[in-house]
């Protein structure tokens, strides 16, 4: 299993990000080389479903998950249901008045080779995410 916690400060109020965080179409604006639709539910609570593709063109995967927590504006757990990703992940909002922090933490199996890969792609999406976040309208 490969734990990670990541966290990035985000210059926009917890409600704002916590919108953007969950506009689930939108991901790929910010989230490296992926797309992510909503399988099931209305993508707003626990039980949703989603696919989320990663990759370029028709090379990749797709990594299914379900929502195992909910609890807006701060925190959204998922279990990953996938046969290239499987384990845990969430993300937290940490309120800090105007301002606030977004912690991404996962716990999954991975192949090896994957993980600094993985690593890479995470932290760069999640520095885009900040900016995304900033200037976030529906």
């Amino acid at each position: 299993m490969t734990a990670l916690e990541l966290r990035v400060p985000v210059a926009a109020p917890a409600e704002r990000t916590w919108a953007a965080l969950t506009d689930w179409p939108r991901q790929g604006e910010w989230m490296l080389a992926t797309t992510v639709r909503v399988t099931s539910g209305d993508g707003t609570g626990t039980g949703t479903g989603l696919a989320a593709f990663t990759g370029i063109g028709p090379i990749g995967f797709t990594d299914t998950m379900r929502v195992t927590a909910w609890e807006p504006p701060t925190r959204c757990a998922v279990l990953h249901t996938g046969r290239v990703v499987r384990g845990t992940g969430e993300f937290r909002v940490v309120p800090l008045g105007e301002r606030c922090e977004l912690v991404w933490s996962e716990d999954i199996a991975l192949p090896a080779l994957a993980r600094p890969a993985f690593l890479l792609g995470v932290r760069w999406s999640l520095r885009k995410f900040a900016a995304f976040a900033k200037e976030y309208r529906r």
